[in-house]
């Protein structure tokens, strides 16, 4: 029985970290009361699962990576045709944009050494793929891998934001993103 309290426990914790996500995008200075009402919980009960707004950021790092993760590990990169990897990988990551923004715009959450661990390795294949399409010349080899990384979270990020507000159709940004991050914008 202790155990189904726990995964009830962390399941109500995810979900109140992913609404204090939703929040802080929007409102990142939003106070603890305002991340508990989003949550359509009390004051208390979120102190009841996180002592701090510290403890709130370290938690809500660990969740998107955790949420990040499990999708990305549905996508496998196949080194021989590396070229399908990043559109899979942008369809699959497109719905959380919140969770990529968040891991790459929070900096309260960037000098944790659990947090900055597990975003390395989160990173690592999408690194890969990209030092395999650099080598086929997909992109400039003379660019840092990092910052292609970093401007593909970004693209998507942006396109998430844009689905959200309703100025991009949901079916049709991965390929936005896919032809803007390959494309930049050229005429076709």
């Amino acid at each position: 029985m202790k155990k189904e309290m726990t995964t009830i426990k962390q399941t109500r914790l995810n979900s109140i970290l992913d609404e204090a996500t939703k929040l802080l995008i929007e409102k990142p200075n939003a106070s603890m009361n305002e991340i508990a009402e989003s949550a359509k919980i009390g004051i208390a009960t979120l102190h009841r699962y996180v002592e701090s707004r510290e403890q709130l950021m370290v938690h809500l790092g660990l969740r998107a990576i955790e949420v990040v993760s499990e999708t990305m590990q549905q996508v496998q990169l196949d080194e021989e045709h590396c070229e399908k990897y990043i559109p899979e990988l942008i369809e699959a990551l497109i719905p959380l944009g919140d969770k990529i923004y968040f891991l790459a715009h929070d900096t309260t959450i960037n000098y944790n050494p659990e947090i900055e661990g597990a975003d390395l390795k989160l990173r690592q294949p999408v690194l890969h793929a990209v030092g395999l399409l650099q080598q086929k010349g997909y992109f400039r080899s003379d660019l840092d891998k990092t910052w292609i990384v970093d401007v593909l979270y970004s693209i998507m990020f942006l396109t998430w934001q844009q689905v959200v507000s309703g100025h991009i159709a949901r079916k049709v940004a991965p390929a936005l993103v896919v032809d803007t991050f390959y494309h930049g914008f050229k005429q076709h």
